[in-house]
């Protein structure tokens, strides 16, 4: 099968610059990396891909052999059959290193590579975020081995230097008039080889397992907040330190409030009798419920604040209130008796319309004169 153009792996022009075609790997690479994307189908053979292309275009005399031959002008003899024998740790130090100020460092001779990053969505009802809840996640993710201790090699052995490369970590590949430095494609740049390889996790020093973390989520919170929980990601490689766990919080639609900032927002829809004579309804809040006096002559859309019956703020501001908007409901289904009693009643209205309904009455005169003016 013929390989793919290494510019349109990485989606950018053959005519791109280095700080171009490293965003665009960057981005790729967060994309696909197979410790974000556990499921995905063929998220290894597409990274190591991703690995290649890169590797190939970020060197100045490897890309100007592929530009002119193409991959005929690339050795491929060390390569294995998906085009890269890269592990996932140091192209993960590649992409994040400079970001989250991971990298590498000598330890026994080999790169010790922090490990990825992870993120998990919570869901939480309106009054969990209100004041705070502990909630159990389960995760799947790379460990350190714990019969190798991470090294990767079996138990009383020791990495050996590399025979291909001599311990330095790079070979130098002769094309043409070329000389290209590379990987050693064999020991990765470690410089070193596992000969004897753990038998629990085959020489990787890494293995998945699942694991329940209690997560204590504060008051206040709210949708699109992250909680960091420090190296509780992904295992790093060579014993390496740990990535982070981030948990992102969703919170479900609330049937009678609705959040904004750390004030909440409800209607109340009360009578018709109630918003004219006035009297007292019931008001739900989060921590109960609370009598609201409706004053006579109550309007629909009027809207009473309660101080300090909204929502605390995780990220500080004190405390939000609760602001309940009237809606005055039409009585619907009424009898013969009580449309009479309305007909009554509205007759009596409308003897004096512009004491009773001041604000009709005035509609009432601006639609007479703006027809008067039409018709002028």
């Amino acid at each position: 099968m013929s390989k793919r153009d290494y510019y349109e792996i990485l989606g950018v022009e053959r005519t791109c610059n280095s700080g171009e075609l490293k965003i665009a790997y960057k981005r790729m690479a967060m994309k696909l990396h197979p410790d974000r994307n556990p499921e995905a189908e063929n998220a290894e053979d597409k990274f190591k891909e991703i690995k290649e292309a890169y590797e190939i275009l970020k060197n100045p005399q490897k890309r100007q052999v592929y530009d002119q031959f193409g991959h005929a002008g690339i050795n491929t003899a060390h390569t294995s059959s998906s085009g890269f024998e890269g592990g996932f740790g140091d192209i993960f130090g590649d992409i994040f290193g400079d970001i989250f100020g991971g990298g590498s460092q000598t330890r026994d001779g080999r790169r010790v590579h922090r490990g990825a990053d992870l993120a998990y969505r919570v869901e939480l009802s309106l009054e969990e975020s209100a004041f705070g809840v502990e909630k159990e996640i389960k995760i799947r993710k790379n460990v350190t081995c714990p019969g190798c201790n991470g090294k990767g090699t079996h138990k009383g052995h020791a990495p050996q230097t590399c025979d291909h490369c001599g311990g330095a970590g790079q070979v130098r590949m002769q094309q043409g008039f070329f000389s290209v430095q590379q990987t050693c494609p064999v020991c990765r740049g470690e410089g070193t080889q596992i000969k004897n390889p753990c038998h629990n996790c085959h020489g990787k020093g890494l293995v998945k397992e699942k694991k329940t973390l209690s997560i204590k989520i504060p008051a206040g919170v709210d949708g699109g907040d992250r909680i960091r929980l420090q190296g509780e990601g992904a295992a790093g490689e060579n014993a390496g330190p740990a990535g982070d766990l981030y948990v992102q919080i969703s919170v479900k639609k609330h049937p009678i409030f609705q959040r904004e900032g750390h004030d909440l927002h409800c209607d109340m829809p009360i009578s018709f009798a109630t918003a004219t004579l006035g009297g007292e309804i019931t008001v739900p809040t989060l921590e109960g419920q609370l009598k609201l006096n409706i004053p006579p002559e109550t309007q629909t859309n009027r809207t009473f604040r309660l101080r300090g019956r909204g929502l605390t703020s995780a990220h500080g501001g004190g405390v939000g209130d609760l602001h309940c908007t009237i809606n005055v409901e039409i009585p619907i289904n009424l009898s013969s008796k009580q449309k009479e009693l309305l007909q009554e009643f509205e007759e009596s209205i409308q003897a004096k319309r512009d004491r009773h309904n001041p604000q009709n009455s005035s509609w009432v005169n601006k639609v007479k004169s703006f027809v008067d003016d039409l018709t002028g």
